[in-house]
């Protein structure tokens, strides 16, 4: 079964067997955002900086913040850079922990996952000639997998590149959020998509990544099976 979540900025679409699930689920995404949004009213410079975030005591920070600067610290920019895709994670761990196997969060294009079956997830690029018709053939899976996408053109979300949508790979949705705003931030034209995946090849946990510009789409590392969808 499958059911929207929303909750002020927050707008995600739970997946699981079981009802209970995604009240779990949803039970998760409330707490963690209220985590948030009371170390924010506290920190509002936590919410706008584009640049790292520093810090002196890790302990003294919830756990979401804390999953949010490290994923962002290792490409260089601003913690709400993983903030949908670290909360994804977190809903998901909720249901896997309570005994799921299949268990996903869609949270605006950024997934966190566990699987004891084939699924395929799409990948919306805008005005892309490949938007809406390709998808990652994502096999059976214990482990989580975050698959996060980050665009230049689609959303409101800061960016400083042009990609249609720039995908990344993980064992985590918090990284793998961060890395694909890296990734798109690195997109600008034709000429740079090649070089563009330099900005997150140095994080060794990153499996794979896919960048969409135009009637471009380049690969690196190992990603899961590309098919068109009609």
């Amino acid at each position: 079964m499958k059911e929207r979540f929303t909750l002020k900025e927050t707008f995600a679409w739970i997946t699981a067997d079981e009802k209970r699930y995604i009240e779990l689920a949803k039970a998760e995404l409330k707490e963690r955002r209220k985590d948030l949004e009371r170390f924010v009213r506290w920190h509002p410079y936590f919410a706008v900086t584009l640049e790292e975030y520093q810090i002196e005591e890790k302990n003294e920070l919830p756990e979401i913040v804390l999953r949010m600067i490290e994923s962002a610290t290792k490409f260089g920019i601003g913690p709400m850079s993983a903030v949908a895709g670290t909360l994804a994670e977190f809903a998901v761990v909720a249901m896997r922990d309570a005994g799921a196997t299949y268990a996903m969060v869609d949270n605006g294009g950024d997934v966190a996952l566990i699987t004891d079956r084939e699924v395929l997830v799409g990948v919306y690029a805008g005005e892309s000639p490949f938007s809406n018709k390709i998808a990652l053939k994502i096999p059976p899976t214990s482990s989580l997998l975050g698959i996060c996408t980050s665009s230049g053109t689609v959303g409101h979300s800061i960016s400083f590149g042009n990609a249609d949508a720039a995908t990344v790979v993980s064992n985590s949705a918090s990284l793998s959020d961060a890395a694909a705003t890296a990734l798109c931030n690195s997109v600008t034209d034709t000429q740079s998509v090649k070089n563009a995946f330099h900005a997150i090849t140095h994080v060794e946990s990153i499996r794979g990544a896919l960048v969409i510009y135009k009637d471009m789409l380049a690969t690196w590392g190992e990603m899961p099976e590309i098919t068109k969808i009609e």
